[in-house]
């Protein structure tokens, strides 16, 4: 007891009767919100099983400090150095993909990107959903990725360059079975076909279903690497899916296709300043949705 005692008045004592200021609790409100949004981040990536194991040994470098186990606090203090560095490599994967979504925010965008994004058109829009439909009616699996701010020039590159026109039979014949090019993603690029055959990052997060295959969690992967906006069609139940940050809409319909086509169509116009033509079709849609209702 004596010992419980003591790590108490050494360690707890001068947090608990030390002046707390209003600065003070701002940054413990700050510090809890990242902690909270790390360890949500965390949850969903194969370093949760690591962090847990992080978390019971620093449970039992407390409890070794409060009995007094010296040899076990000797141990840990000379492996903090190396520890810090394992860590970095274990998590080096998870780290990168943080630093890459939180590159993909855009917070510095308009002092550091100077790239002129195109506008994908509604004949674009119209193409596209009219490929999904008929892909799926037929069975055909298709990735097709549509680039948004962040580039995928690497991803284009594993590819072969097509930068051709947007129609949907050319994208039906690309993933036509038995041909050169069915293999792999389609990147669109304004309302240009930019590449075909692309490889994407595969996703490693554990909510995804089983029941999806490669397709879809590449899908996933891409939209949690960049701000894609992503069209999968199933091979095997020819649903259409989206995936859009991270999070994968699962037989949406045709009409939801297009909704959202149009809405990523609009936030392209504002984030141009222009008036985005979308904007007005899909007000139309949902007035006529809402009459038939």
């Amino acid at each position: 007891m004596d010992t419980i005692k003591e790590f108490f008045s050494n360690f707890v004592s001068p947090f608990i009767f030390k002046r707390i200021t209003v600065m003070d609790v701002i940054e413990i409100l700050l510090i809890a919100i990242l902690v909270y949004y790390v360890i949500k981040w965390v949850k969903n990536t194969k370093a949760w099983a690591l962090l847990k194991g992080i978390l019971v040994l620093f449970v039992i470098y407390v409890v070794a400090a409060i009995l007094g186990f010296n040899a076990i606090l000797w141990i840990f203090a000379n492996g903090v150095g190396v520890s810090i560095t394992a860590i970095i490599i274990l998590f080096q994967p998870e780290l990168r993909k943080a630093l890459e979504q939180l590159g993909k925010r855009n917070i510095m965008s308009p002092f550091l990107d100077s790239k002129e994004e195109g506008l994908i058109s509604d004949k674009s829009v119209n193409e596209l959903v009219r490929a999904a439909v008929e892909l799926g009616k037929a069975k055909t699996g298709a990735l097709i990725v549509i680039e948004r701010s962040v580039n995928l020039d690497d991803y284009e590159a594993t590819g072969i360059k097509l930068d051709s026109v947007i129609t949907a039979e050319l994208l039906i014949n690309i993933f036509e079975h038995n041909t050169p090019l069915h293999d792999g993603a389609v990147i669109v690029r304004g309302d240009r076909l930019a590449a075909a055959t692309c490889y994407l990052p595969l996703s490693d997060n554990m909510r995804i279903s089983k029941e999806l295959g490669t397709r879809h969690r590449a899908a996933v992967g891409i939209s949690e690497a960049t701000d894609s906006f992503t069209i999968v069609v199933s091979e095997q139940t020819g649903g259409v899916s989206i995936a859009e940050n991270g999070e994968l809409s699962r037989r949406v319909t045709k009409e939801q296709l297009r909704e959202r086509l149009l809405l990523f169509q609009n936030s392209e116009s504002e984030k141009e300043g222009k008036v985005g033509r979308g904007k007005k079709l899909l007000r139309r849609i949902q007035k006529e949705r809402a009459m038939t209702r």
